[in-house]
Order: C-alpha cells, then structure tokens, then sequence
C-alpha cells in the first residue's frame, strides 16, 4: 500500500501493513515527524544502539507529543539491548531502578532515558517479574519483543515507535487511529490494568486533560469505583504524581476531573469532605481560584510554589477545624498551629509530603490569623516574617473568594507600600477599617479564618 503526503492538518494517512508483524507502518511521508524536532543526544543514543547491533526505537510521550506538533519535555529510547548492554555502549550511562531497570545515558543537564523491550508473558520472557495478590505490579524486569512491549504498555497513543532506521512510525495497538481521534484507550482490559498499577487512572486524566483528549468509555467506567486502589500505592509516589497533575498548567481543568472520577476524595479525602458539604461555596471556589492562579503562573512561564498549592489543597480542613478550637475558647494562633501539625500528620498517610513543603505550609496557615492584628508594632513584625510575602497572597486570595475580610487584605496591601510616617498612622489608628456587611456577619458566625 502506498501512501500519500499528510495532509496541511497534519491528518494520519493510511499506513503499511508489515509483512512480518502484526504492526502497522506509517512512513516518512505519512506522519509529520521530522529528525530536526528531536534531540541531538537522543539521535545520538539511536544511531549508537543501531551502529552497535541493537534494535532502537523512540517510544512514548515524546512520539506522541511529535505527532500533535508539541515539543516533547523528553526523549526516550527503547531497545533489545538489556540494561548493561546498554551501559557496555555508553560510558556515561548509570543504571537505575528496581520495580523497572532503566539505563540513564548522561549528556550534561539532558538525559535520555532507554528502557529494554519488555515481555507481554512473563513466563516466556528473560528476567524477574513480581505481582501482589490484587494483581499490582511490584518489579518488572522481564525483557521480550518489541511487539509485547507494546501491548504491555498502558495507553494506545503512548504505545507508537519511531524508528530512526527508516524514519517511519510503527503501530501495534491502533494507536495512531486513537491518537487521530483524539481518544485515550487503555491497551488490553481496563478493570485489569487499573489493578496491575491504580497510577494509571492518575495518568489517564493528566493525559487526557493535557492532550485535550477524551477518556474512552470502556476507560472511563471503572474508575470512580476502582479509586480506592490508590490507597495501596506508596504515598512517595503518589506526592509525585500530584505535582505532575496540578503543576503542569492545567490545574483547574485536572481538579474537576479528579473530583468527576472520585478521584481526588482518594489523594486527599479530607478537603474533598468539607468540599462536599460547601458551606456557602467558599472551600469550592477558594480552591478554584488557587489552581487557575497556579495554572496562569505556568503559562506565564513563572515560578509555582508546590508548598503555596498544597497549602491551598488543605486550607479548608485547617480552617475549619481550628475555627472548632477557636469557638472553645483556644487561642487563634496556637490553634492554626496545632491543627496544621494534625491535618498534615493524617495526609501524608495518602500523599508523602516532603519536610521541605510542610514547615512553610504550616507557616502560612499559622500567619493567617496574625494578619488581624493590625495595631502597635505587630505589623512590623510580620512584615519581616521569612514567609510574610506567601502568606499576604494566601490572605489576598481568600479575600478575593469572599472567605477573608477584604478590608483587612487592602489594609496590608496599602501597608506595605506606605512610607514610614503613614505606617505609623495606619498602626496607631488600626487604619480604619469598615468592614463590609458580608464580612462582619461571617465574622460573627466565626467563618473567618482570623477571627480570635
């Protein structure tokens, strides 16, 4: 069969049947993906691979990224070379992994990463695979074709292979009819590859969301009722996972999809309990604003805290567990600071979070009622607080939610930007804040999270 150019959308032609396989071949003038949109290092690692005997493919992502005309983050290489083939070809190459054993080929600040064909059937292939009773996979080091790679990878669009012999792309899975869909399909049965790793309904909506893709039906249905199964997988792993879900710049759109499969009750179930209850929609709507604030920081190509994220994603339980301790009589800020501790203690039993992003959490939220007191030198002193600048935008934020006084978030805003004469005004004179109807009456029912 032969087959014409792409079209100017760039739309996938008809491929060639491989003799020999079960693959489908698309050739150069069949796809859009040029040796000029891939790296010098991975080209490098391909042609090396090749000039030493091996077979050597670009697999995954960054394939996929290629068709949609995305520039891919990385490049990664998969081979019939085992791991320390592949280290005996590169001097700079370290070998990584226990669950699954990778070869690291190091050129300055890039990585390509080469990953050995691993078998469909782990009776038949060479090395050591180890599933617990639920069927989750604990390692996975059992080499095979290229063809039960394929298969045993997770989504069609991630299962296509660029092959640097003839520049062509071959397809086992119907992959590239899904990825022409704009369809995200799980290879082999959805229910069992869920078990096999419970990330991999994580994925299925970081993809989709990011690709603009839809989640196949078949992929969609077992999730909301699988979700629990992320409580089997370490919570180191999962921390990882979150960031790439939420710090990728498609945060809003990730969250509402995480919540749609039941999914986020599972990372982070005791936000998602007071979000279900919504007292007059400010957890809901704080929350939003945070991940869309998060989201066009990305865009704009600026630096995103994890700890202010996370402090956002776990801001209602402290709030309104403190508000509980405050109303019995405890003082606001030991209060802040007590429950912080609790609500971080109970998560990370879900989602590790690392030491590094919990102290300035607990900062932020501990500083929150501190901002009430705007009278005699206490001003200053949180002004010069090592986290001061996070926690006015964590105040700004909730003010802009209608959860804080937005008085009290101008008075600071002006406060800063005051001389020295008029900041002693504003500290003598408790700068003369009104606050506005809606406030003072949250305030006296005790929703605010300063109220002492």
């Amino acid at each position: 069969m032969s087959a014409a150019r792409p079209s100017e959308r760039g739309e996938v032609l008809p491929p060639v049947r491989s003799a020999d396989s079960s693959a489908r071949i698309y050739p150069r003038s069949a796809h859009n993906i040029s040796r000029a949109q891939i790296s010098d290092n991975a080209l490098k690692v391909l042609y090396r691979l090749r000039k030493a005997g091996f077979q050597a493919y670009l697999v995954g992502g960054c394939v996929r990224d290629l068709l949609l005309g995305r520039e891919p983050k990385d490049f990664d290489v998969v081979t019939d070379a085992h791991p320390e083939q592949v280290r005996g070809v590169f001097r700079n190459c370290r070998l990584i992994g226990r669950r699954f054993r990778l070869a690291h080929v190091h050129f300055g600040q890039e990585i390509i990463e080469v990953a050995t064909f691993r078998a469909l059937n782990h009776e038949e292939g060479e090395g050591e695979r180890v599933l617990e009773r639920d069927g989750r996979i604990l390692r996975d080091n059992v080499y095979g074709s290229i063809e039960e790679d394929a298969w045993r990878r997770d989504f069609t669009v991630n299962a296509l292979y660029y092959d640097i012999n003839d520049f062509s792309v071959v397809d086992y899975v119907g992959g590239m009819q899904d990825h022409q869909a704009s369809v995200l399909r799980l290879i082999g049965d959805p229910d069992r590859r869920y078990r096999e790793d419970p990330v991999r309904m994580l994925r299925a909506v970081r993809f989709a969301v990011k690709l603009g893709f839809t989640i196949h039906p078949s992929c969609a249905e077992p999730i909301p009722k699988l979700a629990y199964l992320l409580n089997s997988i370490p919570p180191a792993r999962l921390y990882e996972e979150v960031v790439k879900l939420l710090m990728s710049g498609y945060a809003a759109q990730t969250f509402e999809q995480l919540r749609h499969y039941r999914l986020f009750g599972a990372l982070f179930p005791e936000t998602e309990a007071c979000l279900a209850r919504e007292p007059e929609g400010f957890p809901l709507t704080f929350l939003a604003k945070a991940l869309e604030r998060t989201d066009d920081r990305i865009q704009e190509d600026k630096s995103v805290a994890p700890f202010f994220l996370f402090a956002a994603l776990l801001w209602e339980p402290v709030r309104t567990q403190a508000q509980e301790r405050i109303r019995s009589g405890d003082n606001d800020v030991f209060a802040y600071q007590e429950v912080a501790a609790e609500v971080i203690s109970r998560q990370v039993r879900y989602i590790a979070i690392p030491r590094t992003i919990g102290q300035p959490m607990r900062e932020i939220w501990a500083l929150q009622p501190r901002f009430e007191r705007i009278k005699g030198v206490r001003p200053y002193r949180l002004l010069g607080h090592p986290r001061f600048r996070a926690a006015y935008d964590f105040l700004v934020l909730r003010a802009e939610t209608g959860e804080a006084d937005p008085d009290l978030a101008d008075w600071w805003t002006r406060f800063q930007r005051a001389d020295d004469a008029e900041q002693k005004a504003m500290t003598r004179e408790g700068g003369g804040r009104r606050r506005s109807g809606r406030a003072r009456r949250r305030r006296k029912g005790g929703a605010s999270a300063g109220s002492a």
